[in-house]
């Protein structure tokens, strides 16, 4: 019999692919790490395993707690699938803006949606109803477990699958736990790896990468980590988006389409370089937003 495998063992390990129609430079490599193939279809999973794990070991939570936690949309629907697989009670806030697809997802993993005016909101309403009222607030913005998983798991499966031989790592700043784990365990394997962060032009709506007022700013994000951060326009990330899956095949988000877009760029000025990119999530998570019309 083939091996059996539980639900959380198929978090990770997920495959690099070349970006090669779009690419400009014939004499760099890009790749992209296909997140999408988590059972919860994101990077998200990653951490949620990570932060709910690692709670669970420390017995701050136990079968039977309430858990709530602001999201845009990946991290809820990661942590809503896993924390059934816990016994956990789950609420999640998100901005009102969120598409149908992500707030059903939640919901069919048993999870209570509240919506929000904005994620800034989402987090005010999560932390204060956890004061209040006796939730437990993950909170992936300030946890250490949220970059801890991709200390462990991303950022070793990439170096791993490129022979060490990755120059560049380019990915798009949300909660900043990817860019900051994955760029601790670069930097550990050759400080010479350039880690490039993505961030939204002034006015830009890009959902998974964001422009964080100062007060909101992720308390885990540490600039010294970032060698370079590209803003990305939303008509850039859009454009990008929809030329990936049409040119390369490959049915990403908006924040991949961003990440994608950094890496083109990134590659019109080196000689040589092997560059691999996030590809956060599948398009199919966006389809009732037009992003794809």
């Amino acid at each position: 019999m083939s091996k059996l495998f539980n639900l959380l063992d198929l978090v990770g390990n997920t495959p690099l692919v070349e970006i090669k129609n779009l690419n400009p430079n014939p004499n760099v490599k890009i790749y992209g790490k296909l997140e999408g193939d988590n059972p919860g279809g994101s990077v998200k999973d990653r951490a949620a395993k990570n932060m709910i794990q690692s709670a669970l070991e420390r017995g701050e939570i136990k079968r039977g707690s309430r858990l709530i936690e602001a999201t845009s949309g990946n991290t809820g629907i990661a942590l809503a699938m896993i924390a059934r697989l816990y016994g956990l009670e789950i609420e999640l806030a998100m901005p009102s803006n969120s598409t149908l697809e992500r707030i059903q997802t939640m919901e069919a993993f048993g999870a209570k949606v509240t919506l929000t005016e904005t994620i800034e909101s989402a987090r005010d309403y999560a932390l204060d109803k956890a004061e209040k009222e006796g939730y437990f607030v993950l909170n992936q913005f300030e946890n250490p477990d949220n970059y801890l998983a991709h200390y462990k798991s991303t950022g070793p499966e990439i170096y791993k699958d490129t022979d060490g031989h990755i120059t560049h790592f380019v990915s798009s700043m949300g909660t900043t736990g990817t860019i900051m784990g994955t760029s601790m365990y670069l930097k550990e394997q050759n400080p010479a790896i350039q880690i490039v962060g993505c961030q939204p032009t002034e006015g830009s709506k890009i959902p998974g990468i964001r422009r964080w007022p100062i007060e909101y700013r992720p308390k885990i994000y540490q600039p010294e980590r970032v060698d370079l951060i590209m803003d990305i326009s939303e008509a850039e990330a859009t454009e990008t988006t929809r030329k990936l899956a049409k040119v390369d095949g490959i049915f990403g988000g908006m924040s991949s389409g961003g990440a994608v877009a950094a890496s083109l760029r990134l590659a019109q000025t080196l000689d040589t370089g092997l560059i691999v990119c996030i590809i956060c999530d599948r398009g199919d998570r966006y389809l009732s937003s037009g992003l794809f019309a």
